[in-house]
């Protein structure tokens, strides 16, 4: 049989005999992470045709009968890759399962299989890699504090790699705080590139939450895919005799840590380089205690896989006071402008904007400036005076916060969202946190939008090839940052974002928190819809295309105060679901609650088709849950296979996988 490995490289259009196996080695689709397929069988003419063809649970029933009190959560991140005839994926606990892509039976599971409750405790990451040198095949996955190389075939351990197929990859710096990777390895050539996070100091010092500014630098590592052994290590905060260092002042490199690579890496393997999106460091809302630009914080930089060295950064925030992380893939692709073309990285973070830059150069593509941006009236607090601005392109989402974008279903709720807004402080895109003040008529702090889980995250940014688009899905949600003066004798930080309800409980000392979204008191949020969009940018051109609704929310529509309101067919989502474009459509699910982020979708959900061209639906069908991760596809034996996860609350579905059935 003939395999097409048809991702292995961004731009490939590669013709398909109707027997030939198509090919997703990479949870992103390839290592330029564009989640497309070149794939058409199912198009929107047949997708009446479209039906499950296997399901299989989130761990399988093996685990589940040794240990039959075992609770996996319901967050499924995994993605699976298709390889050689077979599915690898990390499961509900972490494990690599292999099953057939036909009928979704098992093949194997990762070995040892776990003896106690305990030893199971684990969580999945969104991807595995393949790796393969003549017959040498191994799936690199990591769980828990281990980084593992598995036998493709069979799922043993390769024993020659680290201590018995495993590496234990715990920060060095911490010994009570665990290393934590969502979006699993990336692998370069012989190079294992990892970022994640978990570098906290002490519980409640990450660089999202809590009071506390110390925490250990999130650094990013490659390992020898062959041995194990640790070949370098970017520092993402700057060493010595690196100039970025004078960007930390009063010596807040000392003890400023977090800014890890949590959202997926990308990778462009002629160039032998690896991209990857950093972020906030500690404390994330308050930088007094940092005054400069913080760089490498909030970054999208270039390493050499080879060697870890820095090839070139860009900084996407200044001096981060919102978390605004360079959370989403950077998406590699080759587009045309002016008669050359250009090999292109995009990256999308969580202020919704979307740069492009020369992906060798790291130079932008289409301009950015740096603007005046509001200043901070925190006392001690360094606000840089401006920030860098992609020009060409609207914003995925909506970008700070001003009367217009309130909600207004109602008379009555538009004067409720005004009134309730009034008593925080408002403005555009980088509107710094503000301390809450106590009195009457004091403000409660600010009104962000995007809020802490940003426009884009993880689950945004597609590129199709073809027509040299990028796709964007984000949300829209606003979130109150109020800084507080913590007085319990352990905080380090001069302020934390206050935790609500606001005034605090009388006899309760106030506590530190995330920022949390404003809501109206039905429930619904303080702004308008759509809660989330699918966005088209013609990069080439350097122009939007189009903008549409990302699904619904059916919590929203049912709400008591929307009774007799008519309302648009989709308010569009708040919650992180993640695109697949194929040929002609875009597929994208209903996200699930499972997934953190105050938002997704409670119970059954809907997975739809998008065309592509357009952004109107085309399809839906009902899923027991909603998604949470990304959706794939592939060919096997001539049939195209569309597979997505899911997971939540007593629902015992991992994994739905549709194909055409007959009429």
């Amino acid at each position: 049989m003939l395999t097409v490995a048809a991702f292995l490289f961004a731009g490939d259009a590669l013709a398909q005999s109707p027997s030939a196996d198509v090919e997703w080695p990479h949870f992103g689709g390839n290592a330029s992470f564009q989640r497309y397929s070149t794939l058409d069988q199912i198009d929107a003419k047949n997708l009446g045709r479209l039906a499950v063809a296997w399901t299989r649970p989130s761990v399988d029933a093996s685990v589940k009968g040794t240990l039959p009190d075992l609770r996996p959560s319901p967050y499924n991140r995994g993605t699976p890759i298709m390889v050689d005839g077979t599915l690898y994926v990390s499961n509900a606990i972490g494990l690599v399962e292999a099953f057939d892509p036909a009928t979704g039976a098992l093949k194997w599971i990762q070995h040892p299989l776990p003896a106690t409750i305990k030893e199971a405790a684990g969580e999945s990451t969104r991807g595995v890699e393949y790796w393969r040198s003549g017959d040498d095949r191994r799936i690199i996955s990591i769980r828990g504090q281990f980084l593992h190389a598995t036998n493709a075939a069979d799922g043993t351990p390769v024993r020659s790699f680290g201590d018995e197929g495993k590496v234990f990859i715990r920060w060095p710096t911490t010994d009570n705080v665990n290393y934590h990777g969502t979006s699993g390895p990336l692998v370069v050539g012989d190079t294992i590139v990892i970022g994640g996070f978990g570098g906290a100091v002490r519980e409640g010092g990450y660089g999202d939450t809590g009071a506390f500014r110390e925490a250990a630098p999130e650094n990013v590592r490659g390992y020898d895919v062959r041995t194990g052994h640790l070949l370098w290590t970017f520092h993402v905060m700057p060493l010595e005799d690196d100039e970025a260092r004078k960007t930390w002042g009063n010596e807040s490199w000392r003890f400023v840590g977090n800014m890890g690579a949590w959202a997926p890496l990308s990778a462009d393997p002629e160039l032998g380089y690896v991209y990857v999106p950093l972020t906030a460091p500690t404390l994330s809302y308050y930088g007094g205690h940092r005054p400069g630009d913080n760089k490498y914080s909030s970054s999208l930089v270039a390493l050499d896989a080879r060697s870890g060295r820095l090839v070139w950064a860009q900084q996407l925030v200044h001096h981060d006071l919102w978390d605004y992380d360079a959370a989403s893939p950077p998406v590699l692709g080759e587009v045309k402008m002016g008669g050359r073309l250009v090999k292109a990285v995009m990256q999308t973070n969580k202020t919704g904007m979307l740069f492009v830059f020369d992906r060798k150069t790291g130079e932008p593509v289409w301009p950015v400036e740096e603007r005046p941006v509001p200043q901070s009236t925190v006392p001690g607090e360094h606000t840089s005076p401006t920030q860098p601005f992609s020009v060409r392109f609207p914003g995925v989402d909506a970008q700070g916060v001003s009367p217009a974008d309130l909600a207004d279903f109602t008379p009555e709720i538009r004067k409720e969202a005004v009134e309730l807004v009034s008593h925080y402080v408002t403005g555009p895109l980088f509107t710094p946190p503000s301390l809450v003040d106590s009195a009457p008529n004091g403000k409660k702090g600010t009104l962000v939008a995007p809020g802490v889980w940003g426009a884009a995250n993880w689950n945004s940014g597609a590129f199709d090839p073809e027509s040299e688009t990028y796709f964007a899905v984000s949300r829209n949600l606003a979130d109150v940052y109020g800084l507080f003066k913590p007085t319990d004798g352990e905080s380090t930080s001069e302020y934390a974002i206050l935790h609500r309800p606001d005034p605090p409980v009388p006899g309760q000392a106030p506590r530190a928190s995330l920022p949390l979204a404003l809501k109206l008191s039905s429930g619904l949020p303080v702004l308008k819809p759509p809660y989330g969009r699918i966005t088209a940018y013609d990069i080439g051109a350097g122009k939007r295309l189009w903008v549409a609704p990302n699904g619904d929310d059916p919590a929203i529509r049912a709400n008591p105060a929307l009774k007799n309101v008519k309302l648009p067919a989709l308010l569009g989502s708040a919650g992180r679901g993640a695109p697949l474009i194929t040929r002609t459509l875009i597929f994208l699910a209903d996200a699930s609650d499972a997934i953190v982020g105050q938002s997704g979708v409670h119970g059954a959900a809907k997975l739809r088709a998008y065309d592509k061209h357009t952004g109107k639906v085309v399809w839906e069908t009902s899923i027991p849950v909603g998604a949470t991760g990304a959706p794939m596809t592939y060919s096997f034996h001539g049939k195209q296979y569309v597979v997505l996860p899911v997971g939540g609350a007593g629902n015992d579905v991992g994994w739905i996988a549709y194909a055409l059935g007959s009429r």
